[in-house]
């Protein structure tokens, strides 16, 4: 079994992005791999067909290797819930609520956890490919460290260390980081890499020999900057705040925003323009407004209520569409009660009360994928304009703690027909009597093509565009994963790393 470590200068800086090239060149080459991240702090999350909750992009570095995520994958996750609390999502399940400091002292318990999910990784696939966090030379937490050094020292894996040379800076970064090293941590590090490049790479050839000389380790490529249509590494998305197409659709970006990998397939329609709105004077006259997840939704709302936009959402959706996702929802409703503390020390709150819902939470999260289709017919546009009434299917997955109960005008509307494998039949969301707010409990809603075309093909028809069929969103992943590899197969030298990870071929 082979394996190599993407470790990076800092955060952001795309070591997501390359573990997932890695992932789908290695499976091009006839291997089988997997990714490993030990630790996530991430507010976008996901749930496995198993029920367990991951880090998004684990499960997009899986896609990339073929394989459906697991927790495995990412086995610790950590979920900022302030400045200075977070939850511990341990192998897919809530294991705890706690302070940094209480984290920091807890992390090297599971040490052993971490080995252990790594040598059955290794009885499984030919090469793992594992990822970093955030930079590893901070050298205040070295002697806890489960993620960067201290998981590579765990595992014995050689290291590749990513520099991003679009923030400017890259090469005292890359020997800053290695000054930091402890001698044993810089005989790990085999080769360095520049990404994100904008230019001419022969310009850029006279800093590579001299950092080469300097650090005594080989560069191994330089990586364009690119685009592509696949979610955004944690902690790295440019929220846009402009519209940029006809159909402009507005986002609150709230304090605590989770799961907005939820908006990715919208924007993948070529006259929709996704905006992140954070006040009222941004807001405008949005075509469809979205209030998405929130990992604190008490305190998310009371912001909106200090800043004015809840004032201005309740205006906006006495007659535009507005639809609300898990947190969102939950704010749409009349009120939010938190007996057990979940969230805050807040026990009740009066929420928008823009749907007829109240909200309670539980102590017990719910963490299930579920496929479901609408409770009523809606009236569905064709290419041609041309209208047909049926229901409309969805799938996704919960992420929550809140349960729902319905006032006298507002009706569920999904039904859940399958959870985590098992045949139900369970109510989900909610829509007013005018049909214009829908709220819903199911992450990744707009994944699926038919809520996504419904709702896109009804804004067009109101501002007197030609309806659309639309993509199929994991499709269009699929190849922009295999550019993605074209794109580092071309501008890193591959055989060198098959090399470092001791693969002659």
């Amino acid at each position: 079994m082979a394996k190599i470590m993407i470790q990076g200068t800092g955060s952001s800086v795309g070591k997501s992005a390359l573990v997932a090239a890695l992932c789908r060149i290695f499976k091009q080459d006839g291997y089988s791999v997997c990714p490993f991240k030990s630790q996530n702090m991430s507010l976008n999350s996901y749930i496995t067909l198993d029920g367990k909750e991951m880090g998004r992009a684990q499960v997009l570095q899986a896609y990339a290797a073929g394989l459906q995520p697991e927790a495995y994958m990412n086995p610790i996750l950590l979920k900022p819930t302030s400045d200075k609390k977070c939850q511990v999502i341990v192998n897919g399940k809530v294991y705890s609520n706690s302070t940094a400091m209480e984290y920091h002292n807890m992390k090297i318990q599971f040490k052993d956890m971490l080995k252990e999910h790594f040598q059955n990784m290794e009885k499984q696939f030919d090469i793992i490919v594992m990822e970093g966090a955030g930079s590893p030379a901070e050298i205040n937490l070295r002697d806890r460290d489960v993620v960067n050094m201290g998981m590579a020292e765990l595992v014995d894996a050689p290291v590749l260390l990513v520099g991003d040379i679009d923030k400017g800076g890259v090469f005292a970064s890359l020997v800053g980081t290695m000054v930091l090293f402890t001698e044993e941590e810089k005989s790990r590090v085999k080769g360095t890499i520049i990404n994100k490049f904008r230019g001419d790479v022969e310009i850029l050839k006279p800093g590579l020999n001299m950092l080469e000389d300097i650090v005594n380790i080989p560069c191994v490529g330089v990586v364009p900057y690119f685009y592509l249509a696949l979610e955004d590494e944690d902690g790295a998305v440019e929220f846009n705040t402009k519209v940029t197409a006809p159909i402009d659709i507005a986002v609150i970006k709230l304090p605590h925003i989770s799961n907005f990998t939820d908006l990715d397939a919208l924007k993948i329609e070529e006259d929709v323009s996704v905006r992140f709105i954070t006040s009222v004077e941004e807001f405008g006259t949005p075509d469809l407004l979205i209030i998405p997840g929130s990992k604190n939704t008490i305190e998310d709302l009371l912001k909106l209520r200090e800043c004015g936009l809840e004032r201005r959402i309740k205006e906006y959706s006495e007659t535009g569409l507005t639809i609300g996702v898990c947190g969102g929802y939950q704010m749409l409703g009349k009120l939010i009660k938190d007996p057990y503390g979940v969230e805050t020390d807040v026990k009740e709150v009066e929420a928008m009360g823009i749907l007829d819902i109240e909200t309670v939470f539980e102590e017990e999260k719910v963490t299930t994928r579920v496929n479901a289709e609408s409770i009523e017919e809606f009236n569905t546009y064709k290419d041609d304009n041309s209208t047909e009434n049926r229901k409309l299917n969805v799938y996704g997955y919960e992420i929550h703690m809140g349960v729902c109960n319905y006032g006298k005008s507002a009706q569920p509307l999904f039904k859940i027909v399958d959870k985590n494998g098992e045949k139900v039949n369970i109510e989900d969301g909610a829509i007013n009597t005018k049909g214009n707010i829908m709220g819903t409990y199911i992450h990744g809603v707009f994944d699926g093509v038919d809520f996504r075309e419904y709702i896109i093909n009804k804004i067009r028809l109101q501002k007197e565009m030609k309806c659309k069929a639309s993509l199929t969103y994991e499709n269009l992943r699929e190849k922009e994963l295999d550019t993605l590899a074209d794109i580092v197969r071309e501008n890193m030298d591959i055989d060198k790393i098959y090399d470092i990870m001791g693969i002659r071929r």
